[in-house]
C-alpha cells in the first residue's frame, strides 16, 4: 500500500488501504488511526508503527470502534482455517522477492558463466584444430 515507495503509509495510502479492505474511514477517523500508533509524531506510519497496530490488537489495547482494530481483524489470518499453505506461499514470495532484489548479481553471474562457456568452447575448438592439423602434418 506504500504507493509513494518512501517506506511510510501516509493518510491517503491508509485511506486507499482501508477502502480496499472494505472498511472505509472518514478523514478524521484516518487521522485518529495514525495518531493512535504514531510514535514519532510525523503524521504517517512507519513499518514499526504498522506492526504496533497488530501488537496492540493482540494485547487488547485498541478501542472497539477503532479503525485500527478493524484493520487488524481484516488483516488477520487464521492458520486453523487457512492452513500452512498460506505460509508456504508467503515464504515462496519472500524468496522470490529476495532473488529479484539480487537480480543484478544474477546478471553478473550469468555473464561470468557465459564467458567461462565461451572460453571452454574456444579451448575445445583449438584442441580439435590441433588434431586436424596433426593429421595433415604426418
Amino acid at each position: 500500500y506504500d504507493s509513494g515507495r518512501d517506506g511510510y503509509i501516509d493518510l491517503m495510502e491508509l485511506k486507499l488501504m482501508m477502502e480496499k479492505l472494505g472498511a472505509p474511514q472518514t478523514h478524521l477517523g484516518l487521522k485518529n488511526m495514525i495518531k493512535e500508533v504514531d510514535e514519532d509524531f510525523d503524521g504517517k506510519l512507519s513499518f514499526r508503527e504498522f506492526l504496533l497496530i497488530f501488537h496492540k490488537a493482540a494485547a487488547g489495547e485498541l478501542e472497539e470502534d477503532s479503525g485500527l482494530l478493524t484493520l487488524a481483524k481484516l488483516s488477520e489470518i487464521d492458520v486453523s482455517i487457512e492452513g500452512v499453505k498460506g505460509a508456504k506461499n508467503f515464504f515462496e514470495a519472500k524468496a522470490q522477492a529476495l532473488s529479484s532484489a539480487s537480480k543484478f548479481e544474477a546478471e553478473i553471474r550469468a555473464e561470468q558463466d557465459e564467458r567461462k562457456r565461451e572460453e571452454e568452447e574456444r579451448k575445445h575448438r583449438r584442441a580439435a584444430f590441433r588434431e586436424l592439423k596433426s593429421a595433415f602434418t604426418q
